[in-house]
C-alpha cells in the first residue's frame, strides 16, 4: 500500500480540502509539510462546514493523527485560534490527534508586520501576499535566525535568540521608519503562548518513521499549488516554500522512499488569487459566470478569485515538475449547461508556438493561449457518484483532458459534499 501525497496542480484553491478529507478515511495519519496559515481548506461534512488554514484536514476525523511537519511555518497565535474555533464546532483536539514538529519555524508578530509593510509599500513591485508573515518567517529560517517550536521549552535561552533575530529586524524597521520591536515584549508574548503550544510538540521525523514501519497509511497534505512553488511557479508571484510533492519528504523528515502515489488536485477550469500571469483568464461574462457558480472567494483572504478556461498546457507542466501520478478533477459541475468549453493546448509567444509556460516574468505576461473548443453538456453532473451518471459530452471532456495533460483521472469530484466523488483509481492501492 502506498503513502499518498496530495498537491495542487494549479495556483491553489483546487479543492484539496474535500479530497484530503475523503482520502483521510483510508489513512491513519495526515501530515502538513509546507506553507502556513495562508492556506485555506474548506471541508463540508454532514452539512457542517469547517474552514482550516494551518491544521491538517484529517484533524476533524476521529481516530486520525494530524501532524504539522517541520516544513511548515507556524503562527502559534493563529494556530491556537484555529484550535479554539474547531473545538467550538465540537471537534476535540489534544495530543492524541495533533502533533507539531519541534523543529518547525515560528511566525512572530514582527513577521506579520514586515509582510504588511513591504506589500503596502511595494507599488508596482507588490506580489499579492496574504500579509500573514509567511515569507519573512521563511527568510529567517534560511537566514538561520528563526525561533522554532522547541525554543519555547527553555524561556531563558530565548533571550539570545531574540537578540539575534531583532538585530536583523530592527535594522529593517529603522530603514522603513518604523519603531523597533522590544525584546522584553516579544519574550513576554512567547512566554504566554508557549504553554498552549508545547503539549503538541514531538520529534515528528521519528514519530512518522515508527508509524511507517508499523504499516500505517500516511497522507501528506500540500498547501497552495505547484504554480506557486518558489522554484517552479510563476516567480516572483509565488509562495515562499516548495509546493511540489518532493517537499513532502523534506518537510516531514521522512526520506523520499516514503512518498508513494502523488495525486494532483485539478480544477475543471482555472482560477488564481492575487497578482501574477494568468494566460487563460477571462475578463468577461464567462469569467464572471465561473466565479459565481464556483463560489470563487479565497477561504483565508476572502478575495475574489480570477477565473478562466482550463489550461492543459500549464497542468501538463506541473504534472511533470510535481511528480504527479494522477489527478483528482474537481468542480466539474460548475461547467454544467455551458454550450461550448475551451481548453488551452499551447501558447503563442512573439510569433512562435510554445508548449510550456516560460520561466521569464516578461514572457509569462506576453504569452497568448491557443484554444481547442469542446462541446459542452446541458445535463447536471452535480452529485454524480459513478461514470454512468455523467453526460456523454462530459466524459468526452474528461477524456480529452487526460490526453492533453498526459495523466489519468483518479478521482472526480462533483460537489463540495465528500460522498459526491467518483473513484477511478484508489491512490492507496497503487
Amino acid at each position: 500500500m502506498a503513502n499518498v501525497v496530495v498537491v495542487g496542480s494549479q495556483w491553489g484553491d483546487e479543492g484539496k480540502g474535500k479530497i484530503v478529507d475523503w482520502l483521510s478515511e483510508r489513512a491513519d495519519i495526515v501530515v502538513r509539510f509546507q506553507g502556513g496559515h495562508n492556506a485555506g481548506h474548506t471541508l463540508v461534512i454532514d452539512g457542517k462546514t469547517y474552514k482550516l488554514s494551518l491544521l491538517p484536514s484529517g484533524v476533524v476525523r476521529p481516530g486520525r493523527l494530524a501532524v504539522i511537519g517541520n516544513g511548515v511555518v507556524i503562527d502559534p497565535w493563529a494556530l491556537i485560534g484555529e484550535i479554539e474555533l474547531l473545538e467550538s464546532q465540537g471537534v476535540k483536539i489534544s495530543r492524541d490527534n495533533l502533533r507539531i514538529a519541534e523543529n518547525a519555524t515560528l511566525i512572530l508578530p514582527l513577521h506579520r508586520e514586515l509582510d504588511a509593510l513591504r506589500e503596502g509599500n511595494g507599488g508596482p513591485g507588490a506580489i499579492g501576499t496574504t500579509k500573514r508573515g509567511i515569507g519573512p518567517a521563511y527568510e529567517d529560517k534560511v537566514g538561520r535566525r528563526a525561533i522554532r517550536v522547541q525554543d519555547l521549552r527553555n524561556l531563558q535561552s530565548l533571550e539570545g535568540k531574540i537578540h539575534r533575530i531583532l538585530t536583523h529586524h530592527n535594522a529593517l524597521r529603522r530603514g522603513l521608519g518604523e519603531p523597533e520591536v522590544s525584546a522584553d515584549e516579544l519574550h513576554k508574548e512567547l512566554a504566554e503562548i508557549s504553554p498552549k503550544i508545547l503539549p503538541y510538540m514531538d520529534t515528528v521525523w521519528d514519530l512518522l518513521d515508527r508509524h511507517r514501519r508499523a504499516g500505517k497509511r500516511i497522507l501528506f497534505e500540500g498547501a497552495q499549488g505547484a504554480l506557486l512553488d518558489i522554484d517552479h511557479g510563476t516567480y516572483p508571484f509565488v509562495t515562499s516554500s516548495n509546493t511540489v510533492a518532493a517537499q513532502a519528504a523534506t518537510g516531514s523528515g521522512l526520506g523520499p522512499g516514503a512518498v508513494g502515489y502523488v495525486l494532483g488536485i485539478t480544477k475543471a477550469y482555472t482560477t488564481r488569487v492575487g497578482l501574477g500571469p494568468f494566460p487563460t483568464e477571462e475578463h468577461n461574462a464567462v469569467g464572471k459566470l465561473l466565479g459565481e457558480r464556483g463560489h470563487e472567494f479565497g477561504t483565508v483572504t476572502g478575495r475574489r478569485r480570477r477565473c478562466g478556461w482550463f489550461d492543459a498546457c500549464l497542468v501538463r507542466q506541473t504534472i511533470k515538475v510535481a511528480g504527479i501520478d494522477g489527478i483528482a478533477l474537481t468542480k466539474l459541475d460548475v461547467l454544467d449547461g455551458m454550450q461550448e468549453l475551451k481548453v488551452c493546448v499551447g501558447y503563442r509567444l512573439d510569433g512562435d508556438t510554445v508548449d510550456h509556460l516560460p520561466a521569464g516574468q516578461g514572457a509569462q505576461q506576453r504569452v497568448q493561449p491557443i484554444y481547442e473548443a469542446l462541446e459542452g453538456w446541458s445535463e447536471s453532473t452535480a452529485g454524480a457518484r459513478s461514470w454512468a451518471e455523467l453526460p456523454a459530452q462530459c466524459i468526452k471532456y474528461v477524456r480529452r483532458l487526460e490526453e492533453l495533460i498526459e495523466a489519468p483521472v483518479a478521482l472526480l469530484s462533483t460537489s463540495p459534499e465528500r460522498d459526491d466523488t467518483i473513484l477511478v483509481h484508489d491512490p492507496f492501492e497503487d
